[in-house]
C-alpha cells in the first residue's frame, strides 16, 4: 500500500540553492527561469515525516573531454548535498558510474561498400567505480563510512578520457543487470531502499542497446537509438513499481546550444523525453546554470517528494 506521509520543516536545500545565487548572474539565457522553484520543505529532519528510510543513489557522470569544470562543481557542492541528507536522518549509499559503454556496429565507410566492424571501446560499462586513491574500499560510498562527503568528491572526479558517444541510459540499465550478474556491483541495491538517479552531461543520450549498422554519412547518435521509455520500463520493473525511484538530470533540456562557464552544452532532447515520461518521479535542470548547487537541491526535493510516498509493506 502507499502511506503519504505529511512534509517536515524546511530544509537544508537553501544551503544550496543560496550557494547558487552568486553564480546566477554569469548565466546565460539557457537557466531555470521556467522550472518550478524548490519546495521550501523538500527534506525532512523529522524521521517521523518520512516514508522511505533509506535511498540508494547512483550518479551517472559524464567522463568526455568537456566535462572537467562540471565534475569540479559537482565535487564542491557534493558536500552540503550530503549535509541534507544526513539531517534528513536516513540511511544512504552513494556510488558513481559514468556514461561510457562499449558497444559493437558495422558502418558503410563509402558509397556502395560493404558494412566493415567498428566500436566504442573504453567504457566503464555500468561498473560502480571503486577509486581506491579517494579512500575507497567498495564501490559505493555508506553513511556510516569516516568521511562520506569527502570521498564521493574525490570519486566524482572520474576524468575526461571516457567515450565522446555519452550513453548514460544505457550504463544506468547495465550498471544494475550486467554488473550485478557478474558480480561486480553485488551487494549496492538494498530491497527496501528508495533507487535515486543522477545524470550529469553536456550531452544527449546515445544509447544503444541492439546491434546496429550505419549507412554511408550516418552518425551513431543520430539513428537506432534505444527509446527512452524503455529505461523508464526498467526502472518500474527493477525498482519493483514507479512510486520506488526517482531520478534527477542535469544536462540542458534544449533547444540549440547554451553556453555558460562551464563551456557548451548540446540539447538533450532524449534525456527530456525520459524526464517527461514521469513527472511525479523526476527532474531535469540545465547543466548551464554554470553552478550545480540549484540542480542538486532540485534533486534532494523530487527524492524527497518520491520518498515520502515511498510504499511501505
Amino acid at each position: 500500500m502507499i502511506r503519504a506521509r505529511p512534509a517536515g520543516p524546511a530544509s537544508l536545500a537553501f544551503v544550496l540553492a543560496a550557494g547558487a545565487c552568486a553564480a546566477g548572474a554569469a548565466r546565460d539565457g539557457d537557466d531555470d527561469d521556467d522550472a518550478p522553484p524548490i519546495d521550501a520543505a523538500a527534506v525532512s529532519a523529522d524521521a517521523a515525516a518520512r516514508g522511505c528510510e533509506a535511498l540508494d543513489i547512483l550518479f551517472v557522470i559524464d567522463n568526455s573531454i568537456s566535462m572537467s569544470e562540471e565534475q569540479d562543481n559537482l565535487a564542491l557542492n557534493f558536500p552540503a548535498f550530503m549535509q541534507v541528507i544526513q539531517q534528513s536522518r536516513r540511511d544512504y549509499r552513494v556510488a558513481v558510474t559514468t556514461t561510457g559503454v562499449d558497444y559493437a556496429f558495422q558502418v558503410v565507410t563509402e558509397p556502395g561498400g560493404a558494412p566493415v566492424p567498428a566500436s566504442l571501446a573504453g567504457g566503464d560499462n555500468g561498473a560502480m567505480l571503486r577509486r581506491t586513491s579517494c579512500g575507497m574500499t567498495k564501490r559505493w560510498v555508506d553513511k556510516t563510512d569516516a568521511d562520506p562527503a569527502a570521498t564521493f568528491a574525490c570519486a566524482a572526479k572520474v576524468g575526461t578520457s571516457g567515450p565522446t558517444e555519452e550513453m548514460p541510459l544505457a550504463a544506468m540499465r547495465r550498471a544494475f543487470t550486467d554488473r550485478v550478474a557478474d558480480g561486480v556491483n553485488a551487494g549496492f541495491r538494498r530491497p527496501d531502499a528508495m533507487l535515486a538517479l543522477v545524470i550529469l552531461t553536456d550531452e544527449d543520450d546515445c544509447s544503444h542497446e541492439a546491434p546496429l549498422t550505419l549507412g554511408f554519412g550516418q552518425g551513431l547518435c543520430a539513428t537506432g537509438l534505444e527509446p527512452p521509455d524503455g529505461y523508464r520500463d526498467f526502472l518500474d520493473q527493477y525498482a519493483g513499481a514507479r512510486g520506488r525511484w526517482a531520478a534527477a538530470v542535469i544536462a540542458y533540456p534544449g533547444p540549440g546550444v547554451c553556453t555558460s562557464s562551464f563551456g557548451s552544452a548540446n540539447a538533450a532532447t532524449r534525456l527530456a523525453r525520459f524526464v517527461a515520461g514521469a513527472p511525479s518521479n523526476t527532474t531535469m535542470s540545465s547543466i548551464c546554470t554554470g553552478d550545480l548547487a540549484i540542480p542538486l537541491a532540485r534533486a534532494l526535493d523530487v527524492f524527497d517528494k518520491v520518498c515520502r510516498d515511498f510504499p511501505i509493506d
